[in-house]
Order: structure tokens, then C-alpha cells, then sequence
């Protein structure tokens, strides 16, 4: 995203001026009249003055991520204040704040993307507003920093005219203008003559020598509340009237509700009434606890899956479609099977099995429709497609539908889908006038998920003299469901929707910068399977498993360093670098105590180059993971404390994938439920894990999936060096224990 690719754009609103980073002076529409107070002036979409301070407006969600404080940091630093004196507000509804990175508006990048976005968009006339793909900190660096510089401008000339003074002998500190006599005038005394200002179209932005702010570890906008148990989620929401619902579904994803009995339960303490779905039920009570013992006394009558009953089918449909031989192209190098025809040669097949979210606050959102308004609180990932699910499901007008963007007990990629949303808006569309929370119990979240897709990859390969001469690659799993063009409302949270080839299918195999001569790389046609959506790092989740795993089986065959090998195929600067580094740090090559093995994976995570170690030793037959380091290549570290955090919350959630996770189907209905089956590491079973950043400036990347998709590759290579197991399937724990 150059500097010169936005232009600054104004517009009036609410007795002030609305002014932000816009490309091509595209026509603005106005985010925050329903936010606004008296008194209260927006000089941008992003700031927003009052007597009371200054307040930023964040268009990510938070979910753990910390991106509310980083992008926060991003407007504190041109306005030359500390991030601890700003207000931090989730941003509504509004083009004005889309992911331009995920949703570009240049022709050639929104071809390439155009599929993956298809399960994002909100409605098919409006760019989403979406957290996800790392991209939230590439898409704000510039503009929301131009929003902050524009409006500091406008403060400085004000401040200039007040005194009649020049602006140029002016400079700004702690949230004021202050003059060469040392006089000050805060902001907040200023924001009404600033509004009255024309905006400058390209404000100039501070050189990275004179940042105060950025560059720093800076205290977290949310880690009070959080650490006091204050901070506000969907579920804690409380408004006068408020009824409780339970959503119960057909345990087999996509059938159908054939009938229910809801008699004994309707004569329950505190039941206000049972609400059919086309596949469950939504039980409403007087609290949440009556409502799940309500549920659980409906008689139901479920129809069958739409899908094979069995995992053994499942992964048996993906084998046969890596067999039939049809498919896309996505890279093609060299020439393979002239390669391949008269040389040595390794093959075999890898498996990764569904995964769930499994996020720790379970799915919720409250939904109240009154007096042609539907206002939603929900811990959402595109506030664009919340609104616009409340806006289709009750008939009202986009600007009827209020949405409320709360904090989020982790998301992943599971809070892109607007299935939990509409369950609270039919609820509040059956019984108007009173505010439902309707909360998804663990059990229905973990079996109504929708899930990492399993896949399959088939591979041949050749090695010559340390390096590899060819690699044949063919990858399989089910496509993401098509949302966004939905065919009635049932489809906002049927299981059955169509499913369609997408770029995540190939994501982590084709795109890696290694120069092997003879590359070919092919997604076989999936049939439609469960129900699957975006997981953390996508595609890279599993297709980095297969690639680095392959890479480090021909390193062995040949008896060539697995680091020197990767180094030999690379000619990308950070990717070289970050290797080195993650040498340096894990003592590559050098000694270990008995019973120890190092196992190293590579790839670049959303164009970030990311490398990871694993020390794993053998306790008793079992598999410790000792120590973990990874490197990540981020461009330009803006908070160096919360890279640290991120990168190392990804390289366990992907151990915790490679380790134990697995949803299995039995009688067409997902077996796992809660955390007594759905196993994720504990405490005692994490590494320490050790992170260095790694700046190659310019570009700069996102790192909130960056070590997630090297963690299961670089495991198994570990595990590999230290009992010579090859294991081709996940999870790892299937084949070998761990402490």
C-alpha cells in the first residue's frame, strides 16, 4: 500500500467534518452520525473530539489480537499524543473503514482474490469491513495515519487563526497545539474551528526518526478490563426486558428438521416460548440455564446428513478426487515428468484431519427489534455482514440495523460467519419488542462449526547433489462455502450451502519462493463435504504441513542439512534472513543431550517469511516439545511486545492443532463436543517459545498467523530426526504419545 495511493476526502457530518483516508475521492458516506453526541466533532472516520478528550476509532475487531491498540498507536502517533490518553471505539458499519487489502480496488489483484472472498463479503454490492488474513495493521498503516495527520493539520491552522498566528511556528504535543511562547491550546478546545476547515488532501507523515510512539512496546487499550474481568463481550450484554435463548440443531450438519414435541418443555420454570429453525430449535427463557433444560427436553425428529456418515468416507473422497486427476493448475515449473521419469524417486500421501474453532467464549449475540430498528451486540469479524443479515432477515433498511461490535473471546476465522447472528435475529423477529441473547452451548458449537477443511495431498519428488531437481504436488480439501449471494434467508446458516473452489485450497503449496526447477503444483476438484470456512493462516494450515515435510524427507534421502538445502533454493532476502536467524538462535547443528532432536519448517505466511525450530526429546517413549523459536520477517515493528505475543499465540495454537486436534464424524454427526475431546496442549505440555523480529522495512506484514503453519511441519521433521518415524497425518498424537 504506497503513501501516494490515498487521498484525503471530506464530507460534512454532524456539525463537524468527516475526513479519511480514501482512494480515488471515492464518495464518502457518513460511519458515525449514530455514534456521535452533542458536542462531540469527527474531523476524520477515525477521530473524534469532545470536551472529554479524543477518541479512535478502530474498523478491526479485537479479538485478542491487540490490533485495537496498535491501530490506535497508528493515529496517537500524528497526532502526537500517548496512546494511554485516547478512547478506543470499534467502528460501525461503513465502506468508509473496508479491508482494501483483502478487497482491493485495483482489477488485477481482485481478480486474484475474488474467490477468496466470496464466503466474506457482506452483500455483493459492498466491500467488507472483515478482520482476518493478517491484514489488518497492512490495510491501516497508511491510511489511518493520514486520517491522524489530516486532522492534525486542521487543529494546527485553527489554532493559528485563533491566535493569528502562522501555522508553521506551531508544533503539537500531549493532545495540544502549542505556540513559541510556550502557550497551548488542547484539542478539545479546538475541534470546532477545525471542523470548519477544508481538509489537506495528502497530509505529510512522520518520518520513522521522529516516531514517539510507534516502534515501542506500549501498554495494551483493553488489558485492564480484560485483567478485571470489566471489559464488556456480546454475553455479558444486559438491557431491561432481556429473554435468554438456547439454539439446539440437527446434530448431522445440513439435515433437516422433520418435527418436534415442545409440550413438556413449554411447561418448564422461566420458558417463554420454542422457535423452529428449517434444521433446530431456538428455546427462549427467562435466563440462559432454563433455557438449556428446556432444550434438552424437546423430542426431535432429525433427517439424515447430506453428506457420507463416516471420516473413513470422507477421506476417501478426497483420495479418489487427487486419483481422478482433475483439477486446477496453479504452478507448473520446468518440465515434471521428464524430471520424474528416469530418476529416484520418494511419493506418498499426507492427511490433516477437520479442525474446529473452538473459540473460548462460545458463540452469542444479542438481537432487539423495535419500533422498525434491529440493534446487534455480537463479537463480529465483518460488521458489514452483520448488519446486512439483520437487514435481510427483517425486512429493514441497512440503515434500520444497528450493530454494536463487541469484544470477542477469540474468534480465528469462526466469527466471519454469520450463522450465531441470524439465530439472534430470528429470535428477535419472533418475539419483537424484548432483547434475546442467544448463546450456542459449547456441544453446539463444537459440532456445528465451520470447520478447517480436512485434506489430502498426494506427492513425487526427486533430489540431486543437495538440492531438489523436482516436485509433483497434487492437494485436495473441500472448497469454502459460497455466502454473500444468498438464495433465501435459510441460507444464512444452512450447512448445505454450495461449496466452490477457492484460492485457500492452494494457499502455502504453490506461492512459496523456493527455485526448484521442475514445480508443479494442482487442486484436485473436491466434493462438498462438511460445512468448512476460514481457520487461522487458511490454507497455509495444512499446505505448508505437506510442502515442508515433503522438503525435509528429500533432504534426509540425500543426506544434506534440511537449513542448507532451503537456503540453497532460496534467493529472497528475508526468507534467507530469517533462516539464518532461527539458526542462530535454536544452535542449529550444534550439540543436544541424549534423547533431543531440532526439526526446522519455513514458509511465508501472508508474504511475511517466517521460519520455526521444535527441540522435542523422548521421555519414557513419549514426546516432549521442549523449546520453540521462530523468526518473522514483519517489515516494520510497530509494537515490538505485541509481535512477541502474537507470534508466540500462534505457534501453540498450531501445536495444539498438530498435537491433538481432530474432529472425526460417526453416523454422519461429529463426534467431539467439548474440551474433554476436542483436546487442545495444556499448560504443563507447552514449550517455551522464543521469538525474534526480524525488520526487512519497506512493506510491512501482519503476524497474528505468521508461526501457526510452520509449528506442525516443523514438529514433524523433529520428530522425525529423533526416532526416524516418518508420520504423513495429523494429529501427531494419533501415532506417537506426548507427554
Amino acid at each position: 500500500m504506497q503513501r501516494r495511493s490515498f487521498i484525503i476526502g471530506s464530507v460534512a457530518v454532524a456539525g463537524g467534518v468527516l475526513i479519511g483516508g480514501v482512494r480515488l475521492l471515492r464518495p464518502l458516506d457518513n460511519p458515525l452520525d449514530d455514534i456521535l453526541s452533542d458536542g462531540e466533532v469527527a474531523l476524520t472516520p477515525y477521530v473524534i473530539i469532545d470536551g472529554g478528550g479524543v477518541s479512535v476509532i478502530t474498523p478491526r475487531a479485537e479479538m485478542g489480537q491487540g490490533i485495537h491498540s496498535t491501530l490506535a498507536a497508528l493515529v496517537a502517533e500524528e497526532l502526537d499524543m500517548e496512546l494511554g490518553d485516547l478512547r478506543v471505539i470499534p467502528g460501525p458499519p461503513s465502506s468508509v473503514y473496508a479491508n482494501e487489502v483483502l478487497y482491493p480496488p485495483t482489477t488485477s489483484r481482485r481478480e486474484i482474490l475474488r474467490e477468496r472472498l466470496n464466503a466474506l463479503r457482506g452483500s455483493p454490492d459492498r466491500t467488507p469491513q472483515l478482520t482476518g488474513g493478517q491484514t489488518s495493521i497492512r490495510d491501516g498503516y497508511v491510511k489511518m495515519r493520514k486520517a491522524g495527520a489530516a486532522a492534525r493539520s486542521m487543529l494546527v491552522e485553527a489554532a493559528a487563526r485563533e491566535r493569528g498566528v502562522s501555522a508553521a511556528l506551531l508544533r503539537t504535543q500531549g493532545g495540544a497545539v502549542i505556540f513559541p511562547d510556550g502557550s497551548s491550546i488542547p484539542y478539545t478546545r479546538l475541534a470546532a474551528g477545525a471542523a470548519k476547515i477544508a481538509p489537506p488532501e495528502d497530509p505529510p507523515l512522520k518520518p520513522r526518526d521522529q516516531w514517539t510512539v510507534l516502534g515501542k512496546s506500549q501498554p495494551r487499550v483493553d488489558m485492564v478490563g480484560k485483567c478485571t474481568g470489566t471489559a464488556h463481550y456480546a454475553i455479558d450484554t444486559r438491557l431491561p426486558g432481556m429473554l435468554y435463548g438456547i439454539v439446539r440443531r440437527n446434530p448431522r450438519l445440513g439435515g433437516s428438521l422433520r418435527g418436534f414435541d415442545a409440550t413438556a418443555a413449554r411447561q418448564m420454570t422461566g420458558v417463554h416460548d420454542v422457535i423452529a429453525l428449517e434444521n433446530g430449535i431456538i428455546v427462549v427463557a427467562s435466563n440462559t440455564w432454563f433455557a438449556m433444560q428446556a432444550a434438552r427436553e424437546v423430542e426431535v425428529e432429525w433427517g439424515p446428513a447430506p453428506y457420507p456418515d463416516s471420516s473413513a468416507e470422507h477421506r476417501a473422497a478426497l483420495v479418489d478426487a487427487i486419483r481422478d486427476g482433475s483439477g486446477r493448475r496453479w504452478r507448473d515449473d520446468g518440465d515434471v515428468d521428464r524430471a520424474l521419469a528416469d530418476v529416484a524417486v520418494i511419493e506418498g500421501s499426507y492427511h490433516v484431519p477437520y479442525l474446529a474453532h473452538a473459540t473460548m467464549e462460545p458463540l452469542n449475540a444479542v438481537a432487539w427489534l423495535r419500533d422498525d430498528q434491529l440493534d446487534i451486540w455480537a463479537g463480529n469479524q465483518n460488521p458489514t455482514s452483520t448488519q446486512y443479515v439483520g437487514a435481510q432477515l427483517t425486512g429493514l433498511p441497512l440503515e434500520a440495523v444497528r450493530v454494536h461490535t463487541t469484544y470477542m473471546g477469540g474468534g480465528f476465522g469462526r466469527r466471519l460467519e454469520m450463522d450465531f447472528v441470524a439465530s439472534a435475529v430470528r429470535a428477535a423477529r419472533a418475539i419483537p419488542g424484548l432483547p434475546i441473547l442467544v448463546t450456542w452451548p459449547r456441544e453446539e458449537d463444537v459440532t456445528h462449526d465451520a470447520y478447517r477443511p480436512l485434506a489430502s495431498a498426494a506427492f513425487r519428488a526427486s533430489i540431486s547433489d543437495g538440492r531438489p531437481t523436482a516436485l509433483d504436488l497434487t492437494v485436495c480439501s473441500p472448497g469454502l462455502q459460497e455466502s454473500g449471494r444468498h438464495r433465501s434467508e435459510l441460507d444464512f446458516d444452512r450447512a448445505d450451502r454450495r461449496q466452490v473452489w477457492t484460492f485457500s485450497g492452494a494457499m502455502g503449496a504453490f506461492d512459496q519462493p523456493y527455485r526448484i526447477p521442475n514445480y508443479r503444483v494442482t487442486t484436485a476438484n473436491a466434493p462438498r463435504l462438511l460445512p468448512v470456512g476460514f481457520w487461522r493462516s487458511v490454507g497455509e494450515s495444512q499446505n505448508v504441513f505437506f510442502t515442508e515435510s515433503i522438503l525435509d524427507e528429500l533432504a534426509h534421502v540425500d543426506g544434506v542439512d534440511p537449513l542448507a538445502m532451503r537456503l540453497s533454493l532460496l534467493d529472497h532476502a528475508p526468507s534467507r534472513a530469517v533462516l539464518e536467524a532461527v539458526a542462530e538462535m535454536s544452535d542449529w547443528g550444534g550439540d543436544l543431550p541424549a534423547g533431543s532432536a531440532r526439526g526446522l519448517a519455513y514458509a511465508r505466511s501472508s508474504d511475511a517469511a517466517t521460519a520455526q525450530v521444535l527441540q522435542v526429546t523422548l521421555v519414557d517413549g513419549k514426546i516432549r516439545i521442549d523449546r520453540s523459536c521462530a523468526v518473522v520477517d514483519v517489515g516494520v515493528a510497530l509494537d515490538p511486545r505485541n509481535i512477541e505475543a502474537q507470534v508466540m499465540s500462534s505457534a501453540i495454537w498450531g501445536l495444539c492443532a498438530a498435537t491433538h486436534g481432530e474432529i472425526t464424524i460417526s453416523d454422519g454427526s461429529v463426534d467431539q463436543s467439548n474440551f474433554h475431546d476436542y483436546l487442545v496442549m495444556r499448560m504443563r505440555q507447552a514449550p517455551k517459545v522464543d521469538v525474534r523480529i526480524h525488520e526487512s522495512g519497506g512493506a510491512i506484514y501482519g503476524v497474528g498467523e505468521s508461526a501457526t503453519a510452520t509449528a506442525a511441519p516443523a514438529l514433524g521433521n523433529a520428530i522425525f530426526a529423533l526416532t526416524g518415524r516418518r508420520i504423513r497425518e495429523l494429529p501427531f498424537r494419533n501415532s506417537i504419545p506426548f507427554v
